[in-house]
């Protein structure tokens, strides 16, 4: 595959192309973001706890393609597809791990997807905490190394999925309670550095970045800071049980920041895909509560209430799981396609 000439590539604005709203679902063909890479001989002590990512790639042609068929079914027009190890990067095959797809494959899938309606948007994540498919460079933050690894992969990325629109590049949950065995977060002027890096390296080859927003939650200067091309991706759960309704809500309690994160990005320009999810929280279950499936429904109608539709793009339902386990993971996930059509009509 041949990289474009910068010239020829789709402006940052993105949108203009494509105006209807976002019926978007997030999907995994990796899911080595949450633990550490471990090589053999370390990964046994572990003894076998949280932590380890998979030795292999955790993917099903049949269970993706129920959810392909689902989605096309329920009218989605996009998929945010999250990488990690599966696909072999040509530029970095040592980030490979046993069932990781060929270049090819995935371009011949790319095509596929969107000869059916849906637009395919890559997703690499470079949070500290969700960037374990990275393996030894994860460790290797802000150096020469890394930032030269990194921008390696985003144009694998970019020329695997045919020259996209966006690329997702995560950011989120960057807090030593995410991570585990291995603790590494960037803070101030460190992170931004960082950021402001893949911002430019994704717009350098025409894309416009989209990122998660939670790094909004706990620092004032972010909205003010972050580039206004960047995409916002603020989501919320209601996995605490205390709904939408922010006067109910004691300020600065982590619902209300996040519901009014929504309001504050609104209100400096930025353009949002809201996300939320029917993902059930600890908090859910020790209260015995099994089901989320009211969140997207009550998020569409928060954001639709409170955003301004110029800069409201669509939404984005993320069930969060993998694309081999059938049984209640499978469920849970063709579910959250029809509750995402269901609550945008």
């Amino acid at each position: 595959m041949m990289a474009a000439s910068a010239a020829a590539l789709a402006p940052v604005s993105a949108f203009a192309r494509k105006p209807e709203e976002f019926r978007a679902m997030l999907f995994h063909w990796g899911i080595c973001m949450w633990g550490e890479w471990l090589p053999e001989g370390v990964k046994e002590l572990t003894g076998g706890r949280r932590g380890a990512c998979s030795n292999r790639v955790k993917f099903s042609d049949e269970v993706w393609n129920s959810y392909v068929d689902r989605m096309v079914a329920r009218k989605m027009n996009l998929v945010v597809v999250d990488l990690g190890e599966f696909p072999v990067y040509p530029s970095h095959p040592e980030l490979a791990i046993p069932g990781s797809r060929s270049p090819e494959w995935v371009l011949k899938e790319v095509r596929r997807l969107k000869s059916l309606g849906l637009e395919p948007i890559p997703k690499l994540n470079f949070s500290a905490a969700h960037d374990a498919w990275l393996k030894d460079y994860s460790h290797m933050l802000t150096t020469r190394k890394y930032r030269e690894v990194c921008r390696d992969v985003i144009r694998d990325a970019y020329e695997m999925f045919d020259r996209p629109r966006f690329m997702h590049i995560g950011y989120d949950e960057e807090l030593p309670k995410h991570q585990h065995g291995f603790i590494c977060v960037r803070t101030d002027e460190i992170w931004w550095n960082d950021f402001l890096f893949f911002v430019k390296t994704v717009e350098d080859l025409g894309m416009r970045p989209w990122m998660w927003s939670d790094y909004g939650w706990h620092h004032a200067d972010f909205v003010a800071k972050c580039p206004k091309s960047v995409v916002q991706n603020n989501w919320y759960y209601d996995g605490s049980m205390l709904g939408f309704d922010m006067a109910k809500m004691q300020k600065d309690s982590s619902s209300w920041k996040t519901l009014n994160l929504f309001l504050e990005l609104d209100k400096a320009g930025f353009d949002q895909v809201p996300c939320s999810s029917n993902w059930v929280s600890k908090t859910r279950r020790a209260a015995g509560v099994t089901t989320n499936d009211e969140a997207m429904k009550n998020t569409v109608d928060f954001c639709r209430a409170h955003l301004s539709p110029e800069h409201l793009k669509g939404f984005l339902m993320a069930p969060w799981g993998n694309s081999e386990d059938t049984g209640e993971l499978q469920t849970r996930q063709l579910n959250g396609i029809d509750q995402l059509a269901d609550a945008m009509g």
